[in-house]
């Protein structure tokens, strides 16, 4: 393994890290909140489902991997530019506490890093279209089915007393954490692993003569490893605006905010489809808001996450256009 192969290793590995304690807040923030678990509980159960959701399958590995560029046209020099377009717009949103996308992040570097030294022709349309329409519909998706199914919620469990709606509802999100957690890995714990797996399959001689893309084992290992130690690590920050900033949480909404989100999140990844994990939580909390009324949502701090949102791929991008420019 040559010295530019470890780089790319080693960098988006530290992605891996920085993904999982910028988007721990994903799996942990509303159970946190609403003091359905200790944050010391909470941050287990994240670490560890989020190392088992990485396992799950590759198929979004896969995606990343080869599904926005040939890993036959990528060099290493344009997958370190990429990592780092998403690590440094991570690292600054994560110091303002705004719940960005890593996933968009990501895709961002890759799309400046790719144009700056190849050329915008060189990505796959079709591959980076399905990508952005996935990115896209996932927070409409959250918002409309958090929405009813707070609805439906409220019209079986509407008359119960409120103390002991809570009690119970504490006990039902400590499950509802676990399966966001475990989506979370599913979906964002691969992203690096097809990071890896592309440079690996364009260092090898082999490549252009029929190779088959494949996510190695120890691959698979390392970016689960670095994705739970990351969330192991927090991420209070975010998880203040996720949660208290959006709007005032009870058990209830933080259950059915958790439940919505990763039903969404891990089928996205039976397809193979890279979603934003925090695109879709902070959607469900807002669906959530929405069944209440319109002011229990605090439209201001959306806004500010709204164009967060928007800024990130275009920022990642030049980010990863200019090291991708300085490394050449």
């Amino acid at each position: 393994m040559d010295g530019w192969v470890i780089a790319v290793v080693v960098l988006a590995l530290a992605f891996e890290y920085v993904n999982g304690f910028h988007d721990a807040a994903n799996a942990i923030a509303t159970s946190v909140l609403t003091r359905a678990l200790t944050i010391r509980s909470a941050v287990i159960l994240c670490a560890g489902l989020n190392f088992v959701g990485a396992l799950t399958s590759t198929a979004v590995a896969t995606t990343m991997g080869k599904g926005l560029v040939d890993p036959q046209n990528v060099t290493h020099q344009i997958v370190i530019a990429a990592l780092i377009g998403a690590i440094v717009w991570d690292l600054i949103t994560w110091y303002w506490g705004l719940p960005t996308s890593s996933t968009h992040a990501l895709i961002g570097g890759i799309i400046g890093a790719v144009t700056a030294s190849r050329g915008f022709h060189m990505l796959h349309l079709a591959g980076t279209v399905k990508v952005l329409i996935g990115l896209v519909l996932s927070p409409i998706v959250g918002i409309v089915g958090s929405t009813i199914m707070m609805i439906s919620f409220l019209w079986i469990f509407g008359r119960m007393a409120p103390g002991k709606m809570n009690r119970r509802f504490r006990l039902i999100q400590i499950g509802s954490a676990g399966l966001m957690a475990l989506s979370h890995g599913s979906n964002d714990g691969q992203k690096s692993m097809g990071v890896i797996a592309m440079a690996l399959f364009s260092a090898s001689a082999t490549a252009s003569a029929g190779q088959d893309f494949h996510i190695p084992f120890w691959v698979m290992i390392s970016c689960a490893a670095a994705m739970g130690l990351g969330s192991g690590a927090g991420g209070w920050r975010i998880i203040k605006t996720v949660g208290r900033k959006v709007m005032e949480l009870q058990p209830i909404h933080g259950c059915v905010a958790e439940f919505s989100a990763a039903t969404i999140i891990l089928a996205a990844s039976h397809f193979g489809a890279p979603i934003s994990t925090t695109h879709t939580i902070s959607s469900t909390i807002m669906g959530v808001g929405l069944s209440r009324r319109l002011s229990a949502v605090r439209w201001k701090v959306v806004a500010n996450v709204v164009l967060a949102w928007l800024l990130t791929l275009p920022a990642s991008a030049l980010i990863g256009y200019v090291a991708a420019k300085l490394l050449q």
